[in-house]
């Protein structure tokens, strides 16, 4: 995390949309995201920031979208291009956050993601805690053509699903990862925002 004082931390600027879209789509590419590909940046649909990490050469390198609703705060986007990871800009991202968090009386922040090693990890070294969890499952007809019917139960009449996105309970996962190539357990993380004292 030496490097992390090389990137530079600002909002975003709707000039930044190709090099934000470019940046989402290489930052998921090796996760269980791996599929969320946007041909345009994502609104928040709520109040909130849009941030991004720039390199010393100008590149975009990270963003980190914030929704807050009322009292609530949670993490819409956080992604670092593969090239930068391990330097520290999704953590400078983060602690920018904060302090604009932290600076509007929030106490909380949240985020949920998959259970992908690396995003599980960099929560917990950045003091999230684990909270609920539901299970995301896929069934997908080009990887086994009676997941689509199995996961709606029958078809309707000149209707054929092809790719289904379910949510389900924990309680099920077994049964799911039977039945289905793709489950993902997505988790709650939460961070407690700690205010910043003046003087």
């Amino acid at each position: 995390m030496t490097n992390a004082v090389l990137y530079a931390v600002r909002d975003y600027l709707p000039a930044d949309e190709t090099a934000w879209l470019r940046c989402h789509v290489l930052a998921f590419l090796d996760t269980s995201y791996y599929d969320s590909v946007e041909r345009s940046k994502p609104a928040i649909a709520v109040a909130g920031f849009e941030l991004v990490a720039t390199a010393p050469s100008g590149e975009l390198v990270g963003m980190l979208d914030v929704a807050v609703d009322g009292e609530s705060a949670t993490i819409e986007t956080v992604a670092v291009h593969p090239d930068h990871r391990a330097h520290g800009v999704g953590r400078t991202l983060l602690q920018e956050a904060l302090r604009r968090l932290a600076a509007l009386g929030l106490t909380v922040l949240d985020a949920w993601t998959r259970d992908d090693p690396d995003a599980l990890r960099w929560y917990r070294s950045n003091g999230f805690t684990e909270g609920e969890h539901y299970l995301h499952v896929y069934a997908d007809f080009y990887a086994d053509t009676a997941e689509p019917d199995r996961a709606i139960g029958g078809r309707r009449a000149r209707l054929r699903p092809i790719k289904v996105f379910l949510h389900g309970d924990l309680e099920d996962e077994a049964a799911m990862r039977e039945e289905f190539g793709r489950v993902h357990v997505c988790r709650r993380f939460v961070r407690e925002i700690r205010t910043q004292v003046s003087g």
